[in-house]
């Protein structure tokens, strides 16, 4: 989910070694409850797209039948109910403020104990990002116990697709290892309550952010990959046959094409170790690749590359699984191949001749249409780096993507298996006041979508005409809910309107040049005869916005808007717009209908933060203003004026939805704090008071972005998750 937004193939493609690394007690993976904080019980349940993320690992358990794990890069993990044929997610209960362990960036399972469950979790290695922790479990990730660590780990940096990076001996079930991007191998000897650095480990720590990209036992000898030899000269798989000594395997592949170990697997059949790799670790920038095998018990290594990556053919090899039941059956996939597409090769001798399994492959998407990308047939996919096969059964396999996991049983019929897993990383939410739909949202990666049902992925798929990449903005006129307008990355336009609510679109008949290479938020006023459209580089870099009244054929700036700001609607008066300057804490306002703004209200919070203006639906100049750590402003004078309101010590997002029985106002929705914990809370009397809604089972890690209610329903409320999709919540 961190693809570059520059164009769609872009986007459809996002301590020293001998430092302590003492862990934290084990404790419940749980949040703190705000002891003054009133709770009304929900039920909450995921809107229905259908995976949508950069899944990057599938793991069966090799003992258990119909068991498996998925791993994603900034979504947590899921455990396989084989009988409901869905995903249930493990980590919805990890708060705000451990957000950064929402990517996982390894699995582990113990064939010896079939309940113990490891999860190697942290999204980030930058310096601004927490400590990457191993998360515990005895009932299949039921419940947690955790470990913190003193190193970073990367789920959504390069290489997230490589691995796993997590593994349990097979020697001796209490003893773990784990291989970091910075810091070396980690090894620990009580299941995972305490880590410290592997003595005997050859390589340096990590300076470029690979470093151990796989583990895997193989007997009982166990091997490392190392992700940072140079040029591909120097030893970079690694053995060890007495879990103290390492040592480089002799006779290992070198060159741009064995560079970097991507991810091995192990033949017990035939005891040979068969391992993919590429130039890079992907899942971008990877142009030569190689597969080999290892035959354990001489030491021989023999090349068994399906297809050699050259001229326009570029291309890296990505997963690899071998077949539990029949020795020498082995799969492999290639990454990052467009001129050709990605597939999966397949052998059933050992790599002597292969199968390209892609060109007989028949799809069946219609239960998650967004797959087509706009177009009349589904793709093979892209970013394949996690590949499974079922242990107990040789033609279930199940092969990870940048968008979802596609499934097999007879290796030809191919069909999502992602029912449960839902990934988006959410922008923009609308709840329409009328109509088919109760939501259209604005996605990072897939555009947007209009939601006839939230109990399935919509019948349409992402919008087109044109299809968007990650969507920038998504605006409804209120008092003519039928238009609504969008801006996004695309290759083909980058703004569209709707003229049936968001059903069908078109493109709009001119954009300012800056549209390309900076869209950004758009409005619409309250009758939808005028646009306006903000403009920001995905770096921060401003620029003027601009203004349509004549539904997108021409376009003028507007010099007197704040660069960067995002244009509010007045909800009741047309002529009425506003925006806030988050670099002077002021709020703008315009009484001709976007044409001039003017500053009104000054010396509000400004800087580094979170800010949002909201406009109360139904009122004129009703304006709410969220600031993160400073809470809630009011203005009932369209911005002149501005109260704090006392009963919020923190707000990241607010939005509005249908009044309670016999209340005069909206419902209020807002993620913040009223106490100690941040949380989704609801207001029934303008804020005089809250009521916490989620409880400590749903939290979602960082849900900042963006928060509606339905006007259509009292309580229920949609909110945008970063990377577990869109949730919905109803009262109990």
């Amino acid at each position: 989910m961190n693809a570059s937004p520059l164009s769609r193939r872009a986007v459809l493609a996002g301590a020293a070694a001998g430092a302590a690394l003492a862990a934290a007690p084990l404790a419940p993976a749980r949040a703190r409850a705000g002891e003054n904080a009133r709770e009304t019980p929900y039920r909450w349940r995921n809107v229905v797209i259908g995976g949508t993320g950069f899944v990057t690992g599938v793991l069966f358990h090799p003992s258990v039948r119909g068991l498996a794990y998925a791993r994603t890069d900034i979504g947590g993990a899921y455990r396989w109910d084989d009988r409901a044929a869905r995903w249930t997610p493990l980590l919805d209960h990890l708060g705000w403020d451990d957000w950064n362990l929402l990517g996982v960036e390894a699995v582990a399972v113990d064939p010896a104990h079939p309940d113990r469950l490891y999860l190697a979790c942290g999204t980030y290695a930058q310096s601004w990002a927490g400590n990457g922790a191993v998360l515990y479990s005895e009932d299949r990730g039921a419940t947690f116990r955790r470990t913190d660590l003193t190193v970073k780990l990367g789920a959504n940096e390069d290489g997230r697709g490589t691995g796993e990076r997590l593994l349990v001996d097979p020697r001796d079930g209490d003893t773990l290892w784990l291989g970091t991007r910075h810091d070396g191998l980690l090894k620990s000897t009580d299941r995972g309550a305490t880590w410290a650095v592997a003595d005997g480990f050859p390589p340096s720590p990590s300076a470029s952010g690979q470093g151990v990209t796989l583990l895997v036992a193989a007997g009982r000898a166990l091997y490392a990959g190392w992700g940072d030899a140079g040029g591909g000269t120097a030893p970079n798989l690694y053995r060890t046959t007495d879990g103290t000594t390492w040592q480089a395997v002799p006779g290992q592949p070198s060159g741009a094409s064995a560079k970097v170990p991507v991810r091995a697997a192990y033949d017990r059949g035939t005891r040979e170790l068969y391992v993919t790799y590429a130039d890079a670790p992907g899942p971008n920038g990877q142009s030569a690749g190689s597969v080999h095998k290892l035959a354990t018990t001489t030491g021989t290594w023999t090349d068994v590359t399906p297809a050699r990556p050259g001229g326009d053919d570029t291309f890296g090899y990505g997963g690899v699984a071998a077949d539990a039941r029949r020795p020498g059956t082995v799969v492999v996939s290639t990454n990052n191949r467009w001129a050709a597409v990605d597939t999966l090769y397949r052998t059933t001798d050992g790599g002597r001749r292969w199968t390209s399994l892609r060109e007989s492959a028949v799809f069946d998407v219609s239960e998650t249409p967004y797959l087509k990308w706009g177009e009349d047939e589904p793709k093979f996919g892209w970013w394949i780096q996690a590949l499974a096969l079922d242990p107990f059964d040789s033609r279930h396999v199940v092969y990870g993507t940048g968008a979802t996991l596609y499934g097999t049983r007879d290796l030809k019929n191919w069909a999502p298996q992602i029912r449960g897993l839902e990934e988006t990383s959410v922008r923009q939410l609308i709840s329409p006041p009328v109509g088919e739909a109760h939501l259209i949202s604005g996605l990072g990666d897939i555009g947007v979508m209009y939601h006839e049902r939230l109990t399935a992925s919509p019948s349409r798929g992402m919008a087109t005409n044109p299809l968007f990449g990650t969507a920038t903005g998504l605006a409804q006129a209120v008092a003519k809910p039928s238009y609504v307008v969008r801006a996004g990355w695309g290759d083909h336009g980058n703004g569209a309107y709707s003229n049936d609510g968001g059903r069908t679109w078109a493109p709009f008949e001119a954009q300012p040049d800056i549209a390309k290479s900076a869209p950004g938020p758009i409005a619409t006023n309250a009758d939808g005869s005028v646009l306006l459209w903000v403009f920001v580089h995905w770096d921060g870099t401003k620029y003027p916005a601009y203004r349509s009244a004549d539904n997108g054929a021409s376009w003028s700036e507007i010099a007197s808007f704040p660069k960067g700001a995002t244009p509010v609607a007045d909800p009741a008066d047309p002529t009425r717009l506003y925006a806030y300057d988050t670099d002077t804490g002021s709020v703008y306002a315009s009484t001709d209908s976007g044409r001039s703004f003017t500053v009104r209200a000054t010396g509000l919070p400004s800087g580094d933060g979170q800010f949002e203006l909201v406009a109360a639906p139904g009122r004129s100049g009703d304006l709410w203003l969220s600031v993160k750590w400073n809470g809630l402003y009011r203005s009932t004078d369209g911005g002149a004026t501005f109260t704090k309101i006392t009963s919020c010590r923190a707000s990241y997002t607010l939005g509005f939805g249908k009044a309670a029985d016999g209340a005069g106002y909206p419902a209020i929705y807002m993620v913040g704090s009223t106490e100690d914990i941040t949380a989704v809370h609801r207001s029934d009397d303008e804020a005089e008071s809250w009521v916490r809604i989620n409880d400590d089972r749903h939290q979602w890690g960082w849900i900042g972005e963006t928060i509606t209610g339905d006007p259509r329903v009292h309580g229920r409320v949609y909110i945008a998750t970063n990377g577990r999709g869109i949730q919905y919540g109803e009262p109990v």
